[in-house]
């Protein structure tokens, strides 16, 4: 871990602190039965569950090119809405690493693309209303990860420099926002990767395969450690 001093961590959400792509292809499959198709090849498609709907779609609906999705992306937003946690869980893991961070005296903050209307109710389903410090959601900025912008808004709301803030996520536009912001930033390599994908090429400070192995890579003492 680099030398700086630590004054708190953000992480994205999807595909870092939740899974949350069973219910989002559960929503896509719903999408498919309206067209006649079966239900999708998840294995396959879990890579594209932090790349929003649009990205979900095309994906999930390869088979029939030409198709206006913007009606079917509402559709898809208003199931996904109503079942947003149903399989969705944090990653084995998470609930001992913000416990331990929060021990350690570090204060946490969201920065997620995906827009307030669906992720304030994951994170009151998760129970993390009060965990994390602030939430910074796609449709709170003016211009979403990569651009920087929703990470100086987090470190604003925290009141903390960004080059004393790791900022964790799954995908390259986490350490893209981190890095023009001058975060410290680390991959959580458990998360959506997509196959074939060399996340250590994307120049973070870190790339880890496990919140237990973030949690050595930091280095930092705390008191009892919370499984909380």
């Amino acid at each position: 871990m680099p030398a700086r001093e630590l004054s708190a961590v953000l992480f994205d959400l999807d595909g870092t602190l939740i899974d949350s792509a069973p219910d989002l292809l559960a929503a896509l499959d719903r999408a498919r039965a309206r067209l006649g198709l079966p239900g999708g090849d998840h294995a396959a498609l879990r890579h594209h569950a932090s790349r929003g709907a649009a990205g979900i779609l095309a994906a999930g609906l390869a088979e029939r090119p030409g198709l206006d999705l913007e009606p079917i992306k509402q559709q898809f937003l208003d199931d996904y809405a109503a079942d947003l946690w149903c399989r969705t869980r944090p990653f084995p893991g998470i609930e001992q690493l913000l416990g331990r961070l929060v021990k350690a005296g570090k204060p946490l903050g969201i920065v997620t693309n995906k827009i307030s209307r669906f992720a304030d109710p994951v994170l009151e389903h998760a129970g993390w209303e009060s965990r994390f410090a602030c939430l910074v959601t796609g449709d709170r900025v003016k211009r979403p990860k990569p651009d920087p912008e929703p990470v100086f808004a987090a470190c604003r709301a925290l009141d903390v420099a960004p080059a004393n803030v790791l900022f964790v996520g799954d995908d390259r536009r986490d350490v893209e926002a981190g890095l023009a912001a001058g975060t410290m930033t680390a991959v959580a390599a458990w998360g959506y990767i997509e196959p074939g994908e060399n996340p250590g090429n994307w120049g973070a400070d870190l790339l880890v395969r496990s919140p237990e192995e973030l949690w050595a890579a930091l280095r930092l003492e705390s008191g009892t450690e919370s499984e909380g």
